[in-house]
């Protein structure tokens, strides 16, 4: 009897000491083992995990995620920062991360108002701006042919009441630009998928423009294969309505759509979207919860991320990825923006890459 005792303790102790938030979904380990019917699960990849610096945040990365967007390695001013010089290691090494680890590759971007090359601030003519967008999408998306399986080929073009962005191509280049940039992608990379990406286009007035635009794109000859909502969302004010109606009318459009930056913001701010340029000053009551979420949050976090996914499935006809952007809460773009130095909790993982309440509740859906 005390031998059998001693075993039955020894197997207890075996047994729960292997015990690891896996195990309390039986038969699903990971997002991209969860929704493997349904859609793509992506996050967004720094330097420091592409380079594979930390192995807790990389098994993290390879367990729970079967597509990547970089964060920045793939931004034109990382590319070619001087004029025809380009300089793809880094973004090179995301290639082979993604071939390493079974990891499909979105870039992102080709065309973007913002984090452009330095020596664009001093162009005046409309040749030189014209020359540099057709360098440099013909030789980065060359580059890339048959290496990524996407492109964000243009990246936020629109206003938020839905009118062209001024941007420097549209001063030099004029409305074209856009129909123009998928064309010559298409060109350089005739097997690759191709995107037009922005924020709070499920709001009604940038969602007409966004319509618009994939209409133009069309029309040209161009092809365009899916629009990226990027879903930058802000705690208990996830517009259901908005997105659920934007996903219906973006699909009838005969194009693929995809949730492409998906984080959803805890802390105060005055202002929606994801323009980089907005700033706004650091102060006791911007940054409420430095030690930690109080349970109320948490859980409103985890209704939150419920009912979107709930919403996701429902549609899982018309949407091919939801991507996250960034891999746990320490890494998020959101802790220092708009505000520098927050402490920010909009991710489904931790700061120690531990899974939140949220998690549970989105694989549990598949349950």
């Amino acid at each position: 009897m005390k031998i059998k005792t001693f075993m039955l303790v020894v197997w207890v102790i075996i047994l729960f000491s292997n015990f690891t938030y896996q195990d309390t979904k039986p038969g699903i380990d990971s997002l991209k083992e969860a929704f493997k019917n349904d859609f793509t699960i992506g996050t967004a990849l720094n330097s420091a995990q592409i380079e594979e610096r930390n192995p807790t945040v990389n098994n993290l990365i390879i367990q729970q995620f079967n597509v990547a967007t970089p964060e920045n390695v793939m931004k034109s001013a990382l590319l070619q920062p001087k004029w025809g010089i380009y300089d793809f290691k880094m973004a090179d090494k995301l290639i082979e991360y993604g071939n390493k680890h079974n990891i499909k590759i979105n870039g992102h971007t080709l065309i973007w108002h913002s984090q452009l090359p330095g020596f664009m601030r001093r162009m005046q003519s409309t040749d030189s701006v014209k020359t540099f967008f057709n360098d440099h999408i013909k030789t980065v998306a060359g580059h890339y042919k048959g290496k990524v399986f996407s492109w964000d080929v243009v990246n936020e073009a629109l206003n938020e009441d839905g009118t062209l962005r001024n941007s420097i191509f549209l001063q030099k280049l004029g409305e074209g630009y856009i129909a123009e940039a998928f064309r010559l992608t298409q060109e350089a990379s005739p097997d690759t998928e191709l995107y037009y990406n922005d924020y709070n286009n499920e709001q009604p007035a940038k969602r007409a423009g966004c319509i618009k635009l994939i209409k133009k794109i069309q029309e040209s000859g161009a092809r365009i294969d899916g629009v990226g909502i990027q879903g930058h969302w802000h705690l208990g004010k996830i517009p259901l309505k908005d997105i659920e109606e934007s996903i219906l009318a973006y699909s009838a459009l005969g194009i693929k759509v995809m949730i492409t930056e998906l984080d959803i913001e805890i802390l105060p701010r005055n202002f929606q979207g994801a323009d980089v340029s907005q700033r706004l000053a650091n102060t006791t009551e911007s940054n409420p919860y430095p030690n930690g979420l109080p349970d109320s949050i948490q859980k409103q976090l985890a209704d939150d991320y419920e009912a979107l996914f709930k919403l996701f499935l429902k549609h899982k006809d018309k949407i091919a990825r939801v991507t996250f952007w960034g891999v746990n809460d320490g890494d998020s773009w959101l802790n220092n923006w708009p505000i520098r130095g927050r402490t920010n909790y909009p991710l489904l993982f931790d700061r120690n890459n531990e899974p939140k309440p949220a998690y549970f509740k989105v694989i549990g859906l598949k349950q």
